[in-house]
């Protein structure tokens, strides 16, 4: 009796062994925590649009993303956007995205909805939800945005290349390829309306 005692505890500890080392191999435990000043991340520049429209910035900073840090569950970075700038019009299929304005004034559309946000305010898209912005203040619009999950990442690494390398030129229909790969959409390249 007390040798099969001891064949079961010896077959749990090892089924424990193999579920712990199971544990250590799935995508979480790779997962690194982060603490991350303003200018630390992954710096990227826009690629340049043949067709004259213009990217919102020149450069933005991923900071947590599968790549970045091996997170699953969320997309974050930020944002300058000059006076002047705009977001262009566009829907994420599959994310839901906050996005933090922590200085300037945006103008922003949303769905059926329309007003101005000033430092300190808040933007909620679920997915599927058109928007588009515009910075209409004389100063830059400072901002972080949040995704629901990985994805749309894929579609600015796309529409970019990393900071210090010479931007190259993309196309209307290159646009929309990457928009494809992070699960997105954008609209046809009317202007938004004038503020």
């Amino acid at each position: 009796m007390t040798a099969v005692a001891v064949m079961v505890v010896g077959l749990c500890g090892s089924r424990a062994q193999s579920i712990q080392s199971s544990a250590d191999l799935s995508p979480e435990a790779n997962v690194k925590p982060l603490l991350l000043e303003r200018n630390e991340g992954e710096l990227r520049t826009r690629r340049i649009h043949t067709d004259a429209s213009a990217p919102a910035s020149s450069q933005f900073m991923l900071k947590v993303s599968p790549k970045n840090n091996g997170s699953q569950h969320l997309v974050a970075g930020t944002e300058e956007l000059a006076p002047g700038a705009t977001l262009p019009k566009h829907r994420h299929l599959a994310q839901d995205e906050i996005v933090l304005i922590h200085s300037g004034t945006a103008h922003v559309w949303l769905g059926d909805q329309e007003r101005d946000l000033h430092a300190g305010g808040l933007v909620f898209i679920p997915a599927n939800t058109w928007v588009s912005a515009k910075n209409i203040g004389t100063e830059p619009i400072s901002l972080t945005f949040v995704f629901s999950a990985p994805g749309f990442e894929d579609t600015m690494r796309c529409n970019s290349v990393p900071a210090g390398e010479t931007p190259t030129q993309i196309t209307p229909e290159q646009q929309k390829d990457c928009a494809h790969l992070g699960h997105a959409e954008n609209a046809s390249r009317q202007e938004p309306p004038k503020k």
